[in-house]
């Protein structure tokens, strides 16, 4: 599979060939890869997306270099001071009281952990380890009083002018004016204080900062804790302190890697490889954002359809911006079951850019026994929500009883990620299908083609295939629909399941059974449906 992987151009070898350059350069004994997390906030696409990505490309290397030991830091910035209030979270007034101090130091507005930084960060955990990442957490608040940057915080106290003509020049008059690298925090209030501040001896590791509200002139250590970095020169010490390999970041920190990138020269360090990633985008085209808490959560995701499928979302095309909205979810369901399907018949080389095989980390998906060909699915998501829509199934032992007929010694013992769909079948369908169902009546040609059909219909052999009966179909829509034949298409759906489009309607019937099929029409022509 080496070999494959030293020309394969799926994007995780690609960055994984980058790493591995440095590495070999450096002479390092292992890769340290690292994903940050905004602990302001609940973890939302663009956390578990950095974290499934980065994770790719670190298999993608230890394929490459299976001698190099491989590390993966997922690093909370729950030190950082509340600015704003999250629009998705309850108790706000009482976060209102807490502006300015440590995402750790203020109490959970859920009521669940010690403080809001610790909620949001076992949010991202559990979420993690639901799926089973190999990582390492670090917390911003409890590296920092431990000692473990001190040294790193040192060297950018002795830095400290060179920080300083990196970061000046970006910014506005006035906030040059008051600028510093350094926050420290209130040792009354436990704010983090954004204020002047003026190194003060740099063999004792202090600097000195007139009290905003006291005006008293405080010195403060720069060392355990009594100070914490801004974000970009936060960024570059934990490189250079954590001896980071590989980090990517979205489109809208490409400046803010730029920078970082120079202040990590300073300090006689070399910044990490990665990538620049597009941004995930809601519904109306619009920034995800955890803090407004628009768009899709991983929560509503994993409410709706398998984790695989959203994996395959953030694999495909990452410097590509994506919509992530409720409607894309059976499509991104039916793509990871045709990419699972392809996986065993494909020589090594094609494997490696079949996402599949990235989303599994080189192995077909299985069972708990181990049976890998009962991973997939004989019948598509988009399949099922159809045979919800016209059967009225209400629990999965009636879908249950279709796939029987359609596919017999199919059983949720053999398929067992079938079985996990039919459940989000029935979710998914009762959420966003049915709410918007909306039959027609046919006109009169529609009603004579759909008549025709089902004399079609009733000619077959009630075993017949999906191919035998989508010929059928065909045949009916050219008798009746020469020129618009995507129109009788939409007449089937839009009539028997009131929606505007579906599967290949062959399959349907397929699964939902000749003489089911032939009653639906029955109904769509006598008017009883619209």
């Amino acid at each position: 599979m080496r070999e494959f992987a030293e020309k394969s151009k799926a994007w995780p070898f690609e960055e994984a060939r980058k790493l591995l350059a440095r590495i070999e350069k450096s002479g390092a004994q292992e890769a340290i890869f690292e994903t940050g997390y905004g602990a302001s906030g609940l973890p939302h696409m663009g956390t578990f997306g950095e974290v499934v990505r980065t994770s790719m490309v670190r298999h993608a290397f230890s394929i490459l270099a299976p001698d190099i030991a491989t590390r993966l830091i997922c690093f909370s910035d729950d030190m950082d001071g509340l600015r704003k209030v999250p629009e998705n979270v309850p108790n706000a007034d009482m976060l209102a009281a807490h502006l300015e101090k440590p995402l750790t130091a203020i109490p959970d507005p859920f009521g669940t952990h010690d403080s809001f930084g610790a909620h949001n960060n076992a949010r991202l955990r559990d979420f993690l380890d639901s799926f089973g990442f190999d990582y390492e957490f670090m917390s911003a608040t409890q590296m920092y009083r431990a000692g473990a940057f001190d040294a790193t915080l040192l060297t950018i106290l002795e830095n400290y002018q060179a920080v300083l003509d990196i970061i000046l020049p970006t910014l506005g008059e006035a906030r040059r004016q008051t600028y510093s690298p350094f926050l420290p925090l209130c040792p009354q209030t436990g704010r983090v204080l954004m204020v002047p501040v003026k190194p003060l001896d740099l063999s004792a590791g202090t600097i000195a900062y007139t009290h905003p509200d006291t005006g008293a002139q405080v010195t403060a250590p720069v060392t355990g804790g009594a100070c914490k970095l801004q974000w970009k020169a936060d960024w570059a010490m934990r490189w250079t302190a954590l001896g980071v390999d590989y980090e990517m970041a979205g489109k809208d920190l490409s400046e803010s890697v730029k920078l970082s990138s120079r202040i990590a020269k300073a300090l006689g360090a070399q910044a990490p490889e990665g990538f620049s990633y597009e941004l995930f985008l809601d519904e109306n085209g619009e920034k995800i954002s955890k803090s407004r808490g628009n768009g899709l959560t991983i929560e509503q995701w994993l409410t709706y359809a398998p984790p695989e499928s959203l994996s395959l979302c953030m694999f495909q095309s990452p410097r590509k911006a994506k919509r992530l909205y409720f409607d894309i979810i059976p499509k991104a369901v039916d793509e990871y079951i045709t990419f699972l399907e392809k996986l065993p018949e494909q020589s090594g080389d094609q494997q490696l850019t079949n996402p599949a095989w990235h989303i599994h980390a080189g192995s077909q998906a299985s069972d708990q026994d181990g049976d890998q060909a009962s991973s997939g699915s004989p019948v598509s998501f988009a399949l099922l929500l159809n045979l919800v829509s016209a059967s009225n199934a209400e629990n999965k032992e009636v879908l249950w009883g279709f796939i029987d007929n359609y596919a017999p010694g199919v059983n949720a013992q053999s398929h067992p990620f079938l079985d996990r769909l039919t459940d989000y079948a029935l979710v998914y369908y009762r959420d966003f299908v049915a709410p918007n169902k909306s039959f027609r009546a046919p006109s009169e040609d529609e009603r004579a083609a759909l008549v025709d059909l089902s004399e079609k219909f009733a000619a077959l052999d009630e075993a017949a295939d999906a191919e035998t009966i989508q010929t059928e179909v065909y045949a009916v829509g050219k008798a009746y629909f020469e020129d618009n034949l995507r129109g009788w298409f939409q007449t089937l759906y839009k009539v028997l399941l009131g929606q505007d489009q579906g599967p290949r309607f062959g399959s349907f019937v397929a699964l939902y059974g000749l003489e089911k099929t032939r009653a639906l029409i029955g109904q769509a022509c006598a008017g009883k449906l619209a």
